[in-house]
């Protein structure tokens, strides 16, 4: 079930992470400053959050194994519609569904996995979750590197990539059960469903109540920030207005996913040995290194490619990394029952954080004309996020162990 739910989300954000591969394209088609194509990336991650907050609720109700599909073919359908929009409006209302269609995965398949994998385990199995969602940016950069290397239009990045989001989660339809009972096991013990079922405002109370959390969730904003703004920007750092005078740059662009798709899966196994299960800590540390890997950015010569190359593996390593550990948070915290709505609204708070962030960067790269700014920026957005995260006491935050 594990192996599945990666394979499916390792290609969800071909229908995510490719707008900002086509930011130059739509805003030389449509005489837009880059403020504008922030503001239409802003109403993506709102669509997204306002969709976790519903979703992660009704993860906890309904079937994973329905939502997850569901959302890839919506997806798949509103990419499409970006890719024959004849105006900018469209292209904004399109994205902004997107987000929201997009949001029907993630809660969904972190509710399959804490289902299936015991509290001694759920590190390990959520770093692999989350490895497999850094992988889909490696495959979206990957992909978005060679649409634009054969010279194809802007469009393209949104009909080519998503295909193979159409088959992956048709994959998972076909294959995928929600709980061990469904395939006649015995459930974890710990796992078991309460009798009845609780109703969705029971369920937003549990997770409202819990201070920790709400001050991790808090934490976990922040970095979301920082990561959006190194998913976002980077493409539009590296790229420039003459990027195919120094085509070599755009490769360096691609080690970003490679060192999120690193950082997730050792950042699960860190938190379960080195730092024997404390997640805060595991969480400061990446937070903390994310914040100097920032400023060497910002200060780097980027004609250096070699030194470029090394901290954007290094960003993409500490930033995303320890993810892994906030999604672990959420059934330790709040208990399997609550897992679905905990990551439904700790992803709602983290993409609200990242969308107010979109247009503000934008708006930094219109008035300084330099793109590594938003750099200095992001390492203080990381100090934050280890700030608030050192407020919590390891000794009363776990619940469920």
């Amino acid at each position: 079930m594990l192996l599945l739910t990666m394979v499916c989300y390792l290609f969800f954000y071909t229908g995510r992470h490719n707008f900002g591969w086509a930011a130059h394209g739509i805003a030389a088609e449509f005489n837009v400053p880059f403020a504008t194509i922030g503001w239409i990336s802003f109403a993506m991650l709102v669509g997204y959050a306002i969709g976790q907050f519903v979703n992660g609720n009704l993860a906890d109700r309904f079937s994973a194994r329905f939502m997850i599909p569901a959302g890839a073919y919506l997806s798949v359908a509103a990419n499409l519609a970006v890719s024959f929009a004849t105006s900018l409006e469209m292209v904004m209302i399109c994205w902004a569904l997107n987000g929201f269609f997009q949001s029907m995965a993630w809660a969904p398949g972190g509710k399959i996995i804490s289902n299936w994998w015991g509290a001694n385990e759920k590190g390990m199995a959520f770093g692999f979750y989350t490895m497999a969602a850094g992988l889909s940016s490696v495959v979206t950069y990957l992909l978005s590197i060679v649409i634009l290397k054969q010279e194809l239009e802007w469009r393209m990045l949104f009909r080519l990539p998503i295909l193979l989001l159409l088959v992956t989660s048709t994959l998972l339809l076909i294959f995928v059960k929600d709980r061990p009972s469904d395939l006649g096991y015995r459930e974890l013990d710990h796992e078991i469903p309460p009798k009845g079922q609780q109703d969705w405002l029971t369920r937003y109370k549990a997770v409202l109540g819990n201070k920790n959390f709400m001050t991790v969730t808090l934490a976990f904003a922040f970095e979301s920030m920082a990561r959006y703004g190194f998913i976002f920007w980077v493409p539009v750092h590296y790229l420039g207005a003459n990027w195919k005078e120094n085509s070599h740059n755009i490769w360096v662009t691609f080690l970003l996913p490679v060192g999120m798709a690193a950082g997730a899966v050792s950042f699960g196994n860190l938190s379960d040995n080195f730092f024997r299960r404390d997640r805060i800590a595991s969480i400061r540390f990446g937070m903390l290194a994310s914040a100097a890997v920032a400023l060497v950015i910002f200060v780097a010569p980027a004609e250096n490619t070699a030194l470029q190359g090394i901290v954007m593996l290094m960003a993409g390593f500490f930033v995303y990394g320890p993810q892994a550990n906030f999604w672990t948070l959420c059934p330790e915290m709040l208990g399997n029952n609550h897992t679905g709505t905990g990551i439904g609204l700790m992803n709602m708070t983290g993409y609200l954080f990242a969308a107010l962030g979109e247009p503000l960067l934008g708006k930094l790269i219109d008035l300084t004309g330099n793109t590594s700014y938003i750099f200095a920026s992001i390492s203080g957005i990381c100090l934050l996020s280890a700030l608030i995260i050192s407020t919590i006491n390891r000794k009363t935050y776990i619940i469920y162990r």
